[in-house]
């Protein structure tokens, strides 16, 4: 329980650090409205459920009613009725019991929601310098992940840099790029303002085209981001020119 305040506003940062489970965050009776994407803002969005792929983050503030009360406020887990969370409450309100179970699964995540996201600091507007076509492949049976396109992407200090992503897998990806921050720009090849963010998901059978700015020199992990993907061959590096 996070004791708050009557009429207070508060504003709840969400950190998904599953190894391998995608969830929803449910505000339940309270209506949030989203400011940020993996630390970077976005322009405001109103809703009461807000989707996390595996280590992506949400900022969403909300305001505490008057009449103050009880507010769970839980992640479902995606395709499963299982559940967790926190209550926000005030002084003195009841709180009941909550079941690990709700009574149905949670949702299958997709990118509805980042296709109506839009930076407040956009990357400057220019042409790539390099672009990068990447598939992500795979199977469950025999359980071997690949990045075929990845082992190539090698940029020089200061290109604007495009990658493609495509899920020829019927999985899907939490995409992290270390070190730098990207701007969504593409899905399915849909040209659009999106959100800046280090992890994007790209779900079975579709595309999703981030660029980046090279500007921090160095060799780079850029990898799905669940566990058993990486771990199986969904691994590979953002190199600069030059860096061993």
């Amino acid at each position: 329980m996070v004791q708050v305040d009557r009429s207070g506003t508060i504003r709840l940062r969400i950190i998904n650090g599953a190894t391998a489970t995608a969830f929803t965050v449910d505000l339940g009776a309270l209506e949030g409205t989203l400011i940020a994407v993996d630390g970077q803002p976005v322009v405001p969005m109103s809703g009461r459920q807000f989707p996390m792929a595996m280590a992506q983050r949400v900022d969403v503030r909300l305001q505490i009613p008057s009449q103050g009360g009880s507010f769970p406020i839980l992640a479902l887990r995606e395709g499963a009725p299982e559940r967790t969370g926190i209550v926000l409450a005030t002084a003195g309100a009841t709180i009941g019991r909550l079941s690990v179970s709700g009574d149905q699964a949670g949702p299958i995540l997709d990118n509805v929601l980042e296709a109506g996201l839009r930076a407040t600091a956009p990357l400057a507007q220019r042409p790539a310098d390099r672009t990068f076509a990447i598939d992500l492949a795979g199977s469950m049976q025999g359980y071997a992940w690949s990045m075929p396109g990845a082992e190539a992407i090698e940029v020089r200090k200061g290109q604007r840099v495009e990658i493609t992503m495509r899920n020829v897998s019927m999985m899907a990806h939490p995409m992290h790029l270390h070190g730098h921050h990207f701007q969504v720009v593409a899905l399915d090849g849909r040209r659009f303002a999106g959100p800046v963010r280090d992890t994007v998901l790209v779900p079975p059978m579709r595309t999703v085209t981030l660029a980046v700015d090279a500007n921090n020199p160095g060799r780079w992990a850029f990898h799905c981001h669940h566990l058993y993907h990486m771990a199986s061959g969904m691994m590979a590096t953002f190199t600069y020119e030059g860096v061993a």
